[in-house]
């Protein structure tokens, strides 16, 4: 039967779909007033009409109240508002449940990026060989993150999953139902959550989606290229930051972080206990039976009675499971074999530990924490420490951090950041005596400026009585300048004799960790990018010459502004220049749900990282290498696109204009994440301290993305005027990876919606600064639209822009009421005698807004 295009499938089974089942919810009561829903369908239409006329956010709420409200007092106008509000978040759970229950429809989950076309692929390249070797080596790592992007409380998630089935069996009573619960079902939380309860939200998706998908998939290689032998290689691993992440957030603790490890020993236990209970009903033969039932029975009780104790250990749980395959295959004709390799293979990727707990700190609180323990020692054992340590030259330093051991108490310590920090080390050695080593085995440090950073975080593990410690020091570069001077940081580590020789114990493999989100706020979208993809080749180049495998860690967002976007493709695009064995990246908030939050999207999304890689190294191997010229085209384009995102960083108004016209210091009152949204504690707001989400976030729900393509098209248009245009024409021709640059950048475009905040243009004080943005705007839209020779924005993926704009139509009233707040809440401020009540009840409305919009979005932030 004939395949219907992407777009129209999209039509039939998400946009017909959505309109059906939003007709049905708007007519729900949720309230006291019944008419809600009828009202908000022509609210929407006032707005649309409303900014085609150039109307301001004011006078289209005026318009509507007058019209549709009689006599409507301030109150009435306030109590809309919040309703309206509370349908709009309700109708964008509806669309992402019906685009997740169309997800296996839309998506062609057998084509290119599949599983299928890898191993379609190997046998008519014939590298069968080529393929076997590199899956054998190479690593998928998906490390969820506990950065607060996420607004759906755990009620909420639940709902989405049982309406996503309702719609995939299109059961109308109990849609219906599910939409009346959701109604009724609160969005906001009265208190921020603690790195624990985040922690137990993102273990859901471990226990419910990651388990059964990684294991299907790495069956499937066994099975169709491996055919039956054994992958011993844990091709897919999972990373972990909640309860480990220390960075910026005072509120994980010691005990947090060793609770966080217990409940996930405990819950790839109780998966596993899970599926021995279901084997035991199949495998009942003699021989086996009773070998079943001991596993079962040592399980149970390492979950429910164990108190931390564990009944059985990792290696048991092993030979016991191949003790019982031998015999299956032996004396039982392989019955049930299937089930049994199913389970082997989750033990093989997720041994006792389900994810690896990934410690975080700032080393500008390293910096700290290190003066005090040398301080400490110069009074207390002067043995230890030079009393000149301070004004040592680096490399002296270095000398005596290399030779350092001794058992530190942290209990001595008055400072309780001092204390934490060396905590954190010793509960990384507690934490692997119980899950295994890769329960906790990665100490990365952000903002990480020079090669004493890593070497005083290696010293502390020293200084714990850790002769070898059995961990990997994961340095993370963030900022332009960090990112151009990371290959002669390493250099310098890689030479030094105590660090090179825990290298040798750690299989000579370095991780490092770059920052897409901070690089972007720090550089621009062109600069950030750039920079890491030429960091990235100096690092391979010098790992390389030292005899070190290095193994890149991205820290990536959901938007292309934070490294998101078409992330298989840039995998898929490196070249041979750039090591890429390993695939490493954050996920969190919306990108956890709405690329992993089904087992059809998970598996999608996972299986497009495999096979980006399995492209660069064996398919593409040796192609997708830049030129000189085309790099130094890149080069070019980096620095003009720098130079205009840093005229911009620097305008007088920047700072006030997102303290004053965007949501910024809303975020924090949202209670959606434990971490502040700022790292310091001063009231002024310090570009510096700023954390990447909100900065982008905020960006987002002003509808403008800047980080997302400001200096793109000032760039560009240096090469038009200059008349070479043809160079990067060429360039986005002949390279993926610029392509996909754009390509991305033009996601944010498509985001972007400027008719919005129009109205700022005759702002007094921010006129001007408004106007900066939109003519950037307009160049990198006419430039990319030139480059690409499309007449729209994401011409050429149209299911995906026909999701971005539903989603868009469906918060157009939210934006709109959030933008008439904002601007009451200026016009109050101004009035000789503020009503601080009504500021806050305003103040309200736009915390309220951020919700729907931010989900909408799915990558905001």
């Amino acid at each position: 039967m004939y395949t219907l295009p992407k777009i129209e499938r999209f039509n039939q089974d998400v946009l017909s779909k959505y309109n059906i089942y939003n007709s049905v919810f708007i007519t729900l009561p949720f309230d006291s007033i019944d008419n809600t829903g009828a009202l908000l369908p022509l609210f929407s239409d006032i707005c649309d009409t409303g900014f085609k006329k150039q109307e301001t956010p004011k006078e289209i709420v005026d318009f509507f109240a007058e019209r549709y409200l009689q006599n409507a007092t301030e109150e009435d106008k306030i109590d809309i508002m919040f309703r309206f509000i509370q349908y709009i978040e309700r109708q964008v759970v509806l669309f992402d449940a019906i685009e997740d229950a169309a997800f296996p429809i839309v998506h062609n989950m057998e084509g290119r990026g599949s599983l299928r076309d890898v191993k379609e692929k190997t046998d008519a390249k014939n590298k069968q060989e080529e393929v076997i070797d590199f899956l054998q080596n190479f690593h998928v790592r998906t490390v969820l993150t506990a950065h607060p992007t996420q607004f759906y409380p755990g009620a909420v998630l639940g709902i989405i999953n049982d309406l996503t089935n309702a719609i995939r069996e299109n059961n109308l009573l109990e849609i219906k139902q599910l939409l009346a619960q959701l109604g009724k079902t609160p969005f906001i939380k009265d208190e921020k959550p603690n790195p624990f309860d985040e922690a137990v939200s993102l273990i859901w998706y471990l226990e419910n989606v990651f388990y059964e998908t990684s294991g299907e998939m790495v069956h499937y290689l066994q099975k169709n290229i491996f055919k039956g032998k054994s992958i011993d290689n844990p091709l897919i691993q999972l990373g972990f930051w909640p309860g480990g992440d220390r960075d910026g957030n005072p509120f994980v603790t010691t005990d947090i972080t060793l609770n966080v490890a217990e409940r996930l020993r405990t819950s790839i236990l109780k998966c596993y206990y899970i599926e021995i209970r279901a084997l035991k009903r199949k495998l009942t033969f003699s021989g086996v039976d009773t070998l079943v039932a001991e596993l079962e029975y040592k399980l149970y009780r390492s979950v429910f009675y164990s108190k931390g104790e564990i009944f059985i250990t990792l290696e048991e749980f092993k030979a016991q499971l191949n003790k019982i395959k031998h015999i299956i295959i032996d004396q039982h004709q392989s019955l049930y074999l299937d089930d049994l390799e199913a389970l082997l293979i989750k033990v093989n990727l997720f041994g006792f530990h389900f994810a690896s707990l990934d410690i975080r700190q700032n080393s500008k609180i390293h910096d700290s924490v290190f003066s005090d323990i040398v301080d400490y020692y110069l009074k207390n054992d002067a043995s230890v420490f030079p009393k000149n340590y301070f004004e040592l030259a680096e490399a002296e330093k270095f000398e005596v951090l290399s030779n350092l051991s001794s058992d530190l108490d942290p209990t001595v310590f008055e400072n309780e950041l001092t204390r934490l920090t060396i905590e954190s080390v010793q509960s990384i050695k507690t934490i692997q005596a119980k899950n295994g080593e890769f329960g906790a085995n990665r100490y990365i440090i952000s903002n990480n400026e020079s090669a004493l950073n890593v070497m005083e975080t290696f010293a502390l593990f020293r200084l714990t009585n850790w002769e070898n410690p059995t961990v990997d020091i994961i340095p993370l570069f963030e900022s332009v300048e960090d990112l151009q001077s990371a290959h002669e940081i390493m250099e310098k580590l890689y030479l030094n004799p105590a660090y090179a020789k825990h290298l040798a114990n750690r299989d000579n493999k370095q991780t490092i960790m770059l920052g897409f989100s901070d690089g972007t706020k720090d550089g621009g979208y062109l600069m950030a990018n750039w920079s890491i993809y030429k960091a990235k080749e100096e690092l391979t180049a010098i790992s390389r010459k030292y005899g070190i495998k290095v193994i890149f860690f991205d820290g990536r967002g959901g938007p292309p502004a934070r490294g998101g976007g078409k992330t298989h493709k840039f995998y898929a695009s490196l070249g041979p220049n750039i090591e890429n064995n390993e695939i490493q990246i954050t996920v969190q908030g919306q990108t956890i749900s709405s690329n992993f939050g089904t087992m059809d999207s998970c598996r999608y999304n996972l299986e497009n990282l495999v096979s980006a890689g399995v492209t660069n190294q064996v398919f593409n191997k040796g192609e997708n290498e830049l030129s000189s010229d085309e790099k130094n085209v890149l080069n070019a384009l980096a620095d003009l696109g720098y130079e205009k995102y840093l005229s911009f960083k620097n305008h007088p108004k920047f700072i006030p204009y997102l303290e004053q016209m965007s949501t910024l210091k809303y975020y924090a009152k949202t209670n959606i994440g434990s971490r502040p949204s700022k790292r310091s504690k001063s009231a002024s707001l310090d570009f510096a301290d700023l954390r990447a989400i909100p900065f982008v976030g905020s960006w987002s729900q002003l509808k403008q993305n800047v980080p997302g393509f400001f200096g793109l098209g000032t760039a560009l248009k240096h090469y038009e005027e200059t008349n070479q245009w043809d160079k990067v024409q060429d360039l986005y021709n002949n390279s993926m990876f610029f392509k996909t640059l754009l390509e991305n950048s033009m996601m944010s475009l498509a985001k972007s919606f400027f008719p919005l905040t129009a109205y700022m243009r005759k702002d007094a004080e921010f006129g001007e600064f408004w106007q900066i943005i939109y003519d950037e705007f307009l160049e990198t839209k006419r430039l990319l639209l030139k480059i690409a020779g499309h007449k729209s924005l994401m011409e050429n993926y149209p299911d995906g822009k026909a999701s971005i704009d539903v989603r868009e139509r469906i918060i157009l009233p939210l934006i709109t009421i959030q933008q008439y707040a904002l601007l009451k809440i200026n016009e109050l401020n101004k009035e000789s005698v503020p009503n601080e009540e009504l500021i806050k009840v305003y103040e309200k409305i736009v915390t309220r807004s951020l919700f729907g919009n931010t989900n909408a979005s799915r990558n905001s932030a």
